[in-house]
């Protein structure tokens, strides 16, 4: 396949263990999936399936034990850290349940930020990305003066400054109030129907896994089910029996 064909984001067989001995833990058990760009793709399961685990390798926060993961066209399989960096840096945005925003940097500081870290100082792309959330009028805000729905939508900015292949979220709406939510889950939608984002998302809630295109459903470090457009009803149903 042609490199520039591929899609974001691409595990074959991975697999990955903590522990040793008896307390030895298969936490990825030969999983294989695709990301394709333009897709939202939720990633659930019981606590314990893997799914952290999952998000951690296919943006190259983890090792895998065995199996192949490809990044933005690259195998970072076996890559050097150096290497991994200069993906994160570029290739990769990431959006967390707690912002993690510098509280002594203003909004536009923040965005800047993976900019500066990629030697780059492009003002008008920093501003552009805080007119796309909606907080052109909060640049000079320090998050301290933002609500965690206006946090949240600076780290979204600050992540996709620099324009990644592939955005990863982790837990996006677990801190926020369902308004808040909605309007980070509706944020999240225009960027992958409007821009062809591809947006790897782990939640445990239903709701925001039902505003995903397809949602995957993992238990003991195994791909069990897959759902496309499914109603939050039936996400709830599907968890429900996969932590009876």
């Amino acid at each position: 396949m042609n490199q520039t064909m591929r899609p974001p984001v691409e595990l074959y067989g991975v697999t990955r263990e903590y522990g040793s001995g008896a307390a030895r833990v298969r936490a990825l058990d030969e999983v294989s999936l695709s990301f394709p760009a333009g897709s939202w793709t939720a990633v659930m399961g019981p606590s314990g399936s893997g799914k952290s685990t999952l998000l951690h390798c296919a943006a190259g926060l983890d090792r895998v034990d065995s199996g192949r993961v490809f990044l933005a066209g690259a195998d970072i399989t076996r890559a050097p850290e150096g290497v991994l960096t200069g993906l994160r840096r570029g290739a990769v945005g990431f959006v967390f349940q707690n912002f993690n925003l510098i509280a002594s940097l203003t909004a536009e500081q923040n965005v800047a930020m993976p900019l500066r870290l990629a030697g780059g100082r492009d003002r008008e792309r920093v501003r552009a990305a805080l007119a796309e959330v909606g907080l052109a009028d909060r640049a000079r805000h320090r998050p301290r003066e933002l609500s965690g729905g206006q946090q949240q939508r600076v780290a979204i900015a600050r992540a996709m400054a620099t324009r990644p292949a592939v955005l990863f979220a982790d837990e996006p709406t677990g801190a926020l109030d369902s308004s808040s939510a909605r309007t980070v889950l509706g944020m999240l939608r225009r960027m992958v129907d409007g821009s062809g984002q591809c947006v790897v998302m782990v939640t445990h809630d239903p709701v925001a896994a039902a505003a995903a295109d397809a949602v995957v459903l993992l238990s003991d470090g195994r791909i069990v089910d897959r759902l496309v457009r499914p109603s939050a009803a039936q996400v709830a149903e599907r968890l429900a029996r996969l932590e009876g």
